[in-house]
């Protein structure tokens, strides 16, 4: 009796973790190709797992937090599904790269296509200018079944509490990347100093060719001269 009691709860506990493992892993998420450095420019997969196996899903919509504009987002093409960017203007215009900018995107949604059951699909898009004093951004992102089911990922993770139900896709963002400007002018100066050198090297071969030629044609003139002042003797001699 005892023994079947612990088998219960074992078998319990294993198909408890099971359970709790597919919820963890199976929201929409989002992750950088490479980093995603704050102040720089990056692109992201929103990766969508279907979690019905009775219907697919044929929409995702992923929303940009207003409070951390971005000013570039570029959707990449994916086969079978249409991608279309929302924008809105701005009450106070941004500066990026010195040019003013009076709209940010808000939104990209993805329709058409269709991730079956026990498939997923990722999602890419080119972003930039990630924000320079924030540590994540978070993307409320809403999917669409076949069925009229919508499940809303927007629920934002608190610190020392469990891991919401429907959480949010979070992107962690990575320390700032300084611009090595001075290796760049080291390596120009070096470049410069190659090229300087090299042409010095051409100019000094140039001259050396053109004395060697100089002393050649020299010789032969006077080996020709010579050979005048022979004939001419020996001219004098039969003469005689």
């Amino acid at each position: 009796m005892k023994t079947s009691r612990v088998s219960f709860a074992a078998a319990l506990a294993a198909g408890t973790v099971l359970v709790l493992s597919g919820t963890a892993f199976a929201h929409v998420g989002v992750q950088p190709v490479g980093e995603a450095a704050k102040g720089g420019y990056a692109t992201l997969n929103f990766k969508v797992p279907n979690e019905r196996d009775n219907a697919s899903t044929t929409q995702l919509e992923v929303n940009f937090p207003t409070d951390q504009p971005l000013t570039s987002v570029m959707p990449q093409d994916i086969p079978g599904w249409t991608s279309t960017v929302e924008k809105t203007k701005l009450d106070k215009p941004l500066t990026v790269h010195g040019k003013q900018v009076n709209e940010v995107v808000t939104k990209v949604t993805w329709t058409g296509g269709k991730i079956e059951p026990g498939k997923f699909q990722q999602f890419p898009l080119s972003v930039g200018k990630l924000p320079e004093n924030a540590d994540q951004m978070v993307f409320k992102s809403i999917q669409t079944y076949d069925n009229g089911e919508v499940v809303r990922w927007i629920e934002e993770a608190k610190d020392g509490a469990a891991e919401p139900q429907n959480p949010a896709p979070v992107l962690k963002l990575t320390a700032a990347k300084a611009a090595d400007h001075h290796g760049d002018d080291k390596n120009a100066k070096d470049a410069k100093n190659d090229k300087d050198a090299a042409h010095s090297h051409d100019t000094a071969d140039a001259k050396h060719g053109a004395d060697n030629t100089a002393r050649a044609l020299g010789i032969a003139g006077i080996l020709v001269g010579l050979g005048g002042v022979a004939f001419g003797v020996a001219s004098r001699r039969r003469s005689a």
